[in-house]
Parts: C-alpha cells; sequence; structure tokens
C-alpha cells in the first residue's frame, strides 16, 4: 500500500469500527460471550493501541532513530503481517499489560469514540509527515510481533481494528 492509501485504509478502517459500536444498544455494547471482551473492551483495546501510536509518531524521525532504530530487512506485505499476527495467535499471543482493556460502561462508547477519532486523525496526519521511504526506513516496537516498519505498523493497525470489529459482530450477531 502506499502512503495515501494506508491513510485511506487507517480512517476508513477505524470508521467501520466506530460505526459498529455506536449501532450497538447497551445490552450489546456489555455483551461477553465466552469470556470474550464487550464491545466496549474492545473500544477501549483500540484506543489504548491506537493512541500511543499516534503520540509517538508525532516524534521527529530522528528520535525514531535514536530510540528504536533502522529496519534491516523490507517492509513485509500486508498480507504477510497479517500471516505473521495470525500465527502469534494461534501460539496462544494475547495482549498484555497497558493494552488490557478494564470494564467499559455504555455511557463512555462517545467519549471513547470521539478519542479513537481524534488519535486516528493525528495518526494519519503523522503519516503524511513521512516520506514513503521512511516508512520502510525506521521500525517501532509491537508488544507481539516485535520490532516493525511503521508501514508494517500501519499494516497491523489497520488490520487490528477489523479484527476486533469481527470480534463484536460474532459476539452480538449484529452487522453494520
Amino acid at each position: 500500500m502506499t502512503k495515501k492509501e494506508i491513510i485511506q485504509n487507517l480512517q476508513a478502517s477505524h470508521q467501520d469500527f466506530i460505526d459498529l459500536v455506536l449501532s450497538l444498544n447497551e445490552n450489546d455494547f456489555v455483551l461477553s460471550v465466552n469470556d470474550k471482551w464487550t464491545a466496549g473492551q474492545q473500544l477501549q483495546h483500540i484506543c489504548l493501541a491506537v493512541s500511543p501510536l499516534a503520540k509517538g509518531l508525532r516524534l521527529p524521525v530522528f528520535f525514531l532513530k535514536l530510540f528504536f532504530g533502522k529496519a534491516n530487512r523490507p517492509s513485509k506485505t500486508f498480507d504477510a503481517l497479517v500471516e505473521k499476527y495470525h500465527d502469534k495467535l494461534q501460539k496462544g499471543g494475547v495482549a498484555s499489560g497497558r493494552f488490557i482493556p478494564k470494564p467499559v460502561r455504555f455511557y463512555q462508547r462517545i467519549a471513547l469514540t470521539e478519542k479513537l477519532l481524534r488519535s486516528v486523525k493525528q495518526l494519519s496526519k503523522n503519516i503524511e509527515n513521512l516520506s514513503e521511504h521512511q516508512l520502510d526506513e525506521y521500525i517501532l516496537p509491537h508488544p507481539l510481533l516485535g520490532k516493525l516498519t511503521v508501514r508494517e505498523m500501519m499494516y497491523f493497525t489497520i488490520y487490528h481494528v477489523t479484527h476486533h470489529k469481527r470480534s463484536i459482530i460474532e459476539i452480538t450477531g449484529k452487522v453494520k
């Protein structure tokens, strides 16, 4: 994906997720099946993932290089990155630490969706400020996948929200 396509997909995938969350009634929003996260917790989890990424990519590339380094390999394709993520999940990989959501009440959904929209907007702006080359040059740490190029991190971010949208659909049976 080009930088422009990444930004379009980031915005569209997160808007689709938000539209689904906002379409849920209170019962569906707080529903948990088989100890899976509720829609509210999935929303909070996405916020917990996107917000620090948006903040981190506001740093000048000099700091990205200093803190995280430069890539020593080409970026994976979107499909290869998704395959790597699925492989980690099949081997028992789960969210950990600060990425585990707390219980979320129905009244919190508006504030959380607004926060997510702001983070996605900031992330898009930050990506716009990077060159195509820089997306492949600098790396960022991912708690489950290890070191990813910025481009791979954007691929993950696009897929990740879609993954959680599917989880909400499975739990609630709702499709938006």
